[in-house]
């Protein structure tokens, strides 16, 4: 089984970085990061170059926008990123076309299942990139509500089979587990 490490916080809160230092000090250049986001517009695709440039030249990178539990096992290192569940989750509740609430939990339970079993059915360190949306505004549609209640379900589950949790605030770790 891999050991699980969760960071999560808010949105440039330092989750990223710490997660890079954290797999360097573990893997050196034997990391493999699976990049769950996908260049739908430019502002997007500025900020997934601004990841790739901040990460070591020598590491593994798995696009996985969908199904990462499958990348999970995949990767070629014992060291594993996975950055970050916030938007994985949320691409699994636009391909499901999410009409109802149940949907849209369900969708994100899917990609949560494929992670800790993957977690299960390899060795290694697996350390996981989330946000805690629920520090933000309370948004303003069904959907935008279902997706801050699903995420939260969500982080609560991997936090609570990790290894170690860390809390990241205005770049500061805090350590919770």
């Amino acid at each position: 089984m891999m050991e699980l490490i969760v960071v999560t916080g808010g949105v440039r809160s330092g989750k990223s970085r710490w997660a890079q230092d954290e797999a360097l000090a573990r893997g050196g250049e034997e990391v493999t990061v699976i990049a769950t986001a996908e260049a739908v517009d430019d502002e997007m695709r500025d900020r997934i170059e601004a990841h790739r440039r901040n990460r070591p030249a020598g590491w593994h990178t798995l696009e996985a926008p969908e199904r990462a539990g499958e990348a999970i096992l995949a990767a070629a290192t014992d060291t594993v990123v996975l950055d970050c569940v916030t938007v994985l989750t949320g691409m699994a509740i636009g391909r499901a076309g999410a009409k109802r609430e149940a949907d849209a939990l369900d969708a994100m339970a899917a990609e949560i299942d494929g992670i800790l079993e993957a977690r299960a059915a390899r060795g290694g360190v697996l350390i996981v990139v989330t946000n805690e949306v629920g520090w933000s505004v309370h948004p303003p549609t069904a959907l935008g509500r279902w997706y801050q209640d699903g995420l939260g379900i969500a982080n609560q589950r991997l936090a609570a089979g990790a290894d170690q949790v860390v809390l990241m605030v205005s770049g500061l770790e805090t350590r919770l587990k």
